[in-house]
């Protein structure tokens, strides 16, 4: 049975910077006897900073490497690591990544990724990687999003945060505010749109989506007298994007400091923000600690860890794994998700 249809799909679960905090949130995770009950756990990652973590926390956790995934077992009690690096522990001190482990960081999630398109995983949960260190040893993608969007060979990918109550996409990242208006412009916000639109659909489950766009300007511009960005080009791409795209629907654009608390009590199921901030606050107000990063527009499944490698705490066993567990079950429902709808003969509205 292919790995997305099982009812314990097979997860890739990369390590992250071995120098930071991400095996010990992993450790932490894969002892939650909630996480090897909703799926089969398989980690990208290296042997000795697992098990040096797991002596750290005292989780009597046992790790097999495996060189296939045929040979991992559908009941086994140890934790199946795929094709491990083997780093001694000089090679990835706490809070200090070096040359090796970030060699080894790259390759967890390149292998992740090869994985995920071969259908031999049904997601990706990617742990926390340092962007600067990796750039430092020859990384030349801006972060995680990028290079995957690389590997994978997508044309345009949508970083969306998503809570029990709040999921926010949006359409500009990480740019200077000032740069905003001028990189919004109508073919990249309907395309953030249908993106959205199709995740909702197809990896959230819900067949008649509401989505919600928000203005850029305060009170949505109060037509022209705060700036024409909202009725110039947010306004023509949501009527006809709406148009083309029903029964789902297409709303707004609304104020956006109203559109999150509509979007939160139940009207809409998602809202399409124009900006990192605009979008970001609300959710990270009300889910701070249940918000997951999901990259939309991949062939594949992947969640994230909303933090980073924590370098001044690596080694302490104080990091939390609450991120890392609602990333694991994000990524489950997602999995099964997008297997029924490749079962249903799923098409986007």
């Amino acid at each position: 049975m292919a790995a997305e249809l099982s009812d314990r799909p097979l997860i890739a679960l990369t390590m992250g910077d071995p120098c930071g905090v991400g095996p010990e949130v992993l450790v932490r995770a894969l002892a939650d006897p909630g996480v090897t009950h909703a799926c089969r756990p398989l980690v990208m990652g290296d042997l000795s900073a697992l098990r040096r973590a797991a002596r750290l926390l005292g989780a009597p956790l046992a790790f097999r490497p495996v060189t296939d995934v045929s040979e991992i077992a559908s009941q086994e009690k140890a934790i199946p690591v795929f094709r491990p690096s083997r780093l001694d522990e000089s090679q990835i001190p706490y809070g200090r990544p070096s040359a090796q482990a970030c060699r080894a960081t790259i390759d967890y999630i390149e292998t992740a990724a090869h994985l995920a398109l071969q259908g031999q995983v049904g997601a990706v949960v990617t742990g926390p990687i340092n962007k600067e260190a990796l750039h430092r040893n020859g990384f030349s993608f801006p972060g995680h999003t990028e290079f995957l969007q690389h590997l994978c060979g997508a044309s345009r990918v949508v970083m969306m945060l998503a809570g029990p109550r709040l999921r926010v996409a949006l359409v500009t990242i990480h740019c200077a505010l000032r740069q905003v208006p001028e990189r919004l412009m109508a073919p990249s916000l309907e395309e953030t749109i249908r993106i959205s639109l199709e995740a909702l659909q197809r990896d959230f489950g819900i067949r008649r989506p509401r989505l919600a766009v928000a203005g850029l300007n305060p009170h949505a511009g109060e037509a022209g007298r705060f700036g024409t960005e909202d009725k110039d080009i947010i306004e023509p791409v949501v009527r006809s994007v709406d148009r083309l795209c029903r029964p789902c629907r297409v709303l707004g654009p609304y104020p956006p400091d109203t559109v999150f608390t509509r979007a939160y009590q139940g009207e809409f199921h998602a809202v399409v923000a124009m900006y990192h901030d605009q979008g970001l606050i609300p959710v990270k107000l009300v889910h701070f600690d249940e918000a997951v990063n999901v990259t939309l527009g991949l062939p594949i499944v992947r969640t994230s860890v909303d933090h980073g490698t924590a370098y001044d705490i690596a080694g302490q066993g104080k990091a939390r794994p609450s991120s890392l567990l609602h990333a694991i079950r994000a990524a489950v429902s997602m999995a099964r998700s997008r297997a029924l709808w490749k079962r249903e003969d799923g098409t986007p509205c």
